[in-house]
This record gives structure tokens, sequence and C-alpha cells, in this order.
């Protein structure tokens, strides 16, 4: 390779590093953009399924632009998005900044329901999350007395039935155990929990894949 050749080479090489080199410094150093540039971002972000990104996006709205009025719909796709994806968790954490800046009556009854809703999918095994299964019945019925007439009383109450059957079949579950490995105090103990409940055992028909099942297709 002659010398031209050389230096022409090696000038492109150090070009191609210094627009790559800026361009992620640009994407890392993103700031002081417009409210809607941010959304769209958000909103795009979410469409691809990149919630990490949808999630930073967000920090950067709210930092730029608290009082926007895009704020309440970024954060109520967020909680949708994480919601869609089974990230109950991150799902209340927007709800719950939802009703701290823009919650009102009437859109708290939604947004209580839609919290009460991510607390109910978020129970994947009745014996490692009983706490979460006895909150959510707390909350149920503290919603059916806040929001009497709700639109969402029939799916609230549907909530309450599937977590009441839940309980009583791991009381009795539980007790059968004690039966088998001849415990039969601990096992009158399991039983003595179920005789308040709101359910009996001729109730219940086990289904193939647990009792918290999706009710909201």
């Amino acid at each position: 390779m002659n010398f031209k050749k050389s230096v022409l080479l090696s000038m492109s090489l150090l070009m191609t590093f210094v627009f790559v080199g800026c361009k992620n410094d640009e994407d890392v150093a993103e700031f002081n953009k417009p409210a809607l540039y941010w959304y769209k971002k958000i909103a795009t972000s979410i469409t691809k399924s990149n919630l990490d990104k949808a999630d930073s996006y967000y920090i950067s709205l709210k930092s730029e632009h608290i009082r926007s009025p895009l704020m309440p719909t970024a954060l109520m796709m967020l909680a949708h998005a994480h919601m869609n994806e089974e990230e109950y968790l991150l799902a209340n954490y927007y709800l719950d900044e939802y009703n701290k800046r823009f919650g009102e009556e009437n859109s708290r009854e939604y947004t209580d329901f839609m919290k009460l809703k991510a607390s109910f999918l978020g129970i994947k095994d009745v014996y490692k999350d009983q706490k979460l299964i006895m909150d959510t019945i707390a909350t149920s019925n503290t919603y059916i007395a806040r929001y009497p007439g709700s639109a969402y009383t029939p799916l609230v109450n549907t909530i309450l039935i599937r977590l009441h059957m839940s309980l009583y079949l791991l009381n009795e579950n539980i007790a059968a155990l004690y039966d088998r490995t001849g415990h039969d105090n601990a096992a009158k103990i399991y039983r003595d929990k179920n005789k308040g409940s709101v359910v009996e055992m001729t109730d219940i028909i086990p289904p193939e894949k647990g009792i918290i099942g999706k009710i909201f297709d």
C-alpha cells in the first residue's frame, strides 16, 4: 500500500470513529428537549416493547417538564405497558405517581381499580404470596366501600371471590398435609380458619391452572 492510500485509509477510519463517538455522545447527553419530544420517545419505545428506554425517557420528561399536560397520559401509558408485560410493581409505581400528581375523585375510581387489578394479577403462588392475598382482599373491600355503585364493582367482587377461594384451598391443603403427618391439632387450626369464610368447599371447583386465573380477557 502506497503512502497516499495509507493516509486516506487512516483518515477514513478516524472520521468513522469520530462520527460513531459523536453519535453515542448525543444519545447519552440528550437533554433540554421539548415535552412532546420525550412523550413521542416514550410512545415509540412502548410500541417497540422497550420499556427500559420508555422508563428512562419518562425520567427526562419528569425532570424537565414536570408540569407538562402530557405527564398524565405518559404515566397511564407506562402503567398499562408494564401491566401488559406482567411487571405489576412498576405498573403500580406509575399508578401511584398518577394518583399523587393528578388523582381526582372521578379519576381515582379508575386508577384505584387498576392498582387493585395489578395486585391481584401479581399473585403468582398462593403459598408464597399469602400476605399479598390478604392485602388485596382488604383493598378490595375498601374499594367497594369507597366507590359504591362503581362500574368496576362486578370485577372487584370476582377478584374477592377468587381470593377467598384461594385462601380456603390453601388452608385445606395445609390441614390435609398435617393430617398425613399425624399433626391433628395443627390440622384443626387451619380448618378452623375456614369456618368464617364467605365460601365453602362445595362452592369451589379447583381449576387446572389455579384459582388466580385470567378474568380480564
